[in-house]
């Protein structure tokens, strides 16, 4: 058995400081999303990944692309939104075999009454810390990163369209 390839210490402490931020943020933006609207911020991901679509409908299969989740991850928390009256899921009317999800009405003004204080927390939480130059280091390295773990990764087919 070969020996281990130890971090460097550069390394060791990108990867702490990375694994911090991991645990640090969403457990904060959990917080405040779940104060105010008893929800966390996977949830409200998911929500907010609808309201980007034209007509607020994606595959459940897309869903979990866009947001980075299982199917079975996403199936309990599309459950639970529907619960709330946010979501609603249907066969699709091309293939009774894919399931849709869509966002309701009132899923979507959920989602423009809790967008500008998410965002506000998102910013005095990670970018309100960080200049132009650090933000766009951020994104290179998160795509690098990804492209690791998911070289199809949806951020790709996305900036491809908006680039």
């Amino acid at each position: 058995m070969s020996e281990a390839q130890w971090l460097t210490s550069e390394e060791r402490r990108a990867w702490l400081a990375l694994w911090a931020v991991f645990f640090k943020l969403p457990g904060q933006l959990d917080s405040e999303l779940n104060r105010l609207a008893k929800i966390t911020v996977f949830d409200y991901h998911v929500l907010a990944m609808l309201s980007e679509q034209s007509d607020r409908c994606l595959s459940m299969s897309e869903l979990a692309g866009k947001t980075s989740s299982s199917l079975s991850r996403l199936s309990h928390v599309v459950k639970k939104l529907e619960s709330r009256g946010w979501m609603t899921r249907c066969a699709s009317s091309f293939d009774a075999r894919v399931t849709m999800a869509t966002l309701t009405e009132e899923g979507y003004r959920t989602v423009l009454e809790l967008a500008p204080r998410h965002v506000a927390s998102a910013r005095r939480l990670m970018f309100d810390q960080l200049d132009d130059a650090d933000v766009a280091d951020l994104a290179r390295v998160g795509r690098k990163i990804i492209a690791g773990l998911d070289a199809n990764h949806w951020i790709f087919r996305d900036e491809a369209v908006t680039e």
